[in-house]
């Protein structure tokens, strides 16, 4: 289950980062499973398709994110922000002044 969780989180995150990179029928695909939970059967249903094109263009998309992901690192190095952050956020603790505060949401909401 965790698994699952995790992958779907992961392709969500994939696809804030390289949706634009997708086609318009790839980002629909994507979109039906992903965001809203649809099943292979009611998206099969809603693009006019067999269930077996909605997992092959499903399968697609997905390896075109992770490609993306390898190539250009985007969630990877927002991960990596997000740990440095926090770091940053332990290692000042309590000497944490207002204006450095601000600065680090500041820099939190870029992404």
């Amino acid at each position: 289950m965790t698994n699952d969780l995790e992958r779907t989180m992961r392709m969500n995150y994939l696809y804030d980062f390289y949706q634009s990179l997708l086609t318009d029928k790839q980002q629909k695909y994507i979109e039906l499973y992903y965001l809203e939970d649809f099943q292979f059967s009611e998206i099969a249903e809603e693009m006019n398709v067999t269930r077996q094109a909605v997992y092959d263009n499903l399968k697609r998309s997905r390896d075109m994110l992770e490609q993306y992901e390898e190539t250009l690192g985007m969630y990877k190095n927002f991960n990596k922000r997000l740990e440095l952050y926090a770091e940053l956020k332990s290692k000042l603790g309590n000497n944490m002044t207002d204006d450095v505060e601000q600065i680090i949401g500041k820099l939190e909401n870029l992404d």
